[in-house]
């Protein structure tokens, strides 16, 4: 009971705007001694703040002024990327007080060699957010693959995971992620819970808790491959074994191009970063290639706008599917696409409008993340603080 009462008043704190303990008890309904007491433990437990002065709309004595601390418990979110590494630390406010996105060539490189670097970017990201007062209380990893692993279930629809299952982007297969992460973590964070994450999963965690798509969207996103996730009724939905998403080895063309998975014809031959490359003679191209397929687009390069209409017809073919089969309510266009948006989305529109029949396609269903490459790190580090959110007792003992 005291576990989830605590949860209820860090909240009110957090979500519902509650900045004083008499607000606290009214947006509870706990009794003002037992929501009073609830606060001191918080603050105890360096969670929330109290100062200041407030009437808080009353007539009467000054309240003092609740807050979430901002130099107290943190969530730091790392990313292994094909060809980069990234590191986020969020406050309990989720404002983003450090940042650190550096290139690395992780595709086919040993597994021990990148987490290692993932662990000095770590290092980093930790030392910036001591400089800030924070100390971060988890840490989560975001991965372009299937995970898996002995895991439990938490908050939001998500499961803690320790593994990377499957990663054919990187090369990976049954790496322990963050049994390996943790032995090179330093001592500050080794004895902190380490979860595992797929960044589609994540870039669209990271869209429910900041962005404004609703509550029922399927969130799409590139980086080399294609990933994907559905969230519904605000749950992330992920199938009997975790494998929900795979929207890129979903057919679009049946009898077309032969993919790596085995079948033929799937999204990702058609719109994936290698396939675009490759449509306008780009594939030869090192560094950020869709930096530089924006910078072509934006140039004129005719083969290039060709390349990426033709990817983004694909992906409404594809996604026209997913809205037939689960109504959402948004379609939201993530990672390296948000980038690409401008020269993707009329394609898509076009083939959504063709293709979503039963209940009439609405042009301003399709969403351009703000968040854009930012999204999986950022929902790694956030996913960290909503669980404390979910459960203060982590923290408060």
């Amino acid at each position: 009971m005291r576990r989830a009462n605590l949860a209820l008043v860090l909240a009110a704190v957090a979500r519902a705007g509650a900045n004083s303990r008499a607000q606290v008890a009214d947006v509870t309904g706990l009794t003002r001694a037992a929501a009073g007491s609830l606060v001191t433990e918080l603050i105890d437990a360096g969670l929330v703040l109290e100062r200041g002065t407030s009437l808080g709309g009353r007539v009467g004595r000054p309240s003092t002024v609740l807050s979430l601390n901002d130099r107290g418990p943190a969530g730091l979110g790392l990313e292994v990327g094909v060809e980069h590494l990234g590191a986020c630390v969020v406050d309990l406010a989720n404002d983003v007080r450090t940042r650190i996105r550096m290139p690395a060539p992780n595709r086919g490189r040993d597994p021990r060699a990148a987490i290692g670097q993932l662990a000095e970017v770590a290092a980093r990201a930790l030392e910036q957010a001591e400089e800030q007062g924070l100390t971060p209380v988890g840490v989560a990893v975001a991965v372009p693959g299937l995970v898996g692993g002995k895991g439990e279930a938490g908050d939001q629809g998500s499961t803690v995971f320790d593994t990377v299952v499957h990663a054919p982007n990187l090369g990976w297969h049954d790496v322990r992620l963050a049994d390996e992460l943790r032995t090179l973590l330093p001592a500050a964070l080794r004895d902190l819970p380490v979860e595992v994450e797929n960044e589609a999963n994540l870039g669209a965690l990271a869209e429910l808790w900041h962005g404004d798509v609703g509550r029922d969207f399927v969130h799409v996103s590139a980086e080399a491959g294609i990933g994907a996730a559905v969230v519904v009724d605000g749950m992330l939905l992920r199938g009997r074994r975790g494998f929900a998403g795979e929207l890129g080895h979903m057919p679009v063309y049946p009898d077309g191009l032969a993919c790596p998975c085995g079948s033929h014809g799937c999204l990702e031959q058609y719109a994936g970063e290698e396939a675009v490359l490759s449509n306008c003679a780009l594939q030869d191209e090192s560094g950020d290639r869709v930096a530089l397929l924006a910078d072509q687009a934006r140039a004129q390069n005719v083969p290039v706008r060709r390349a990426l209409d033709k990817a983004g017809r694909a992906l409404g073919i594809a996604l026209s599917g997913a809205v037939n089969l689960i109504d959402p309510e948004t379609v939201v266009l993530g990672g390296a696409y948000a980038d690409l948006a401008e020269w993707l989305t009329p394609g898509m529109q076009t083939e959504l409008g063709a293709r979503v029949k039963i209940r009439p396609w609405e042009p301003a269903g399709l969403v351009v993340s703000a968040l854009k490459r930012e999204g999986p790190v950022f929902g790694a580090a956030t996913s960290v603080v909503q669980r404390v959110i979910a459960d203060p007792s982590s923290v408060a003992g």
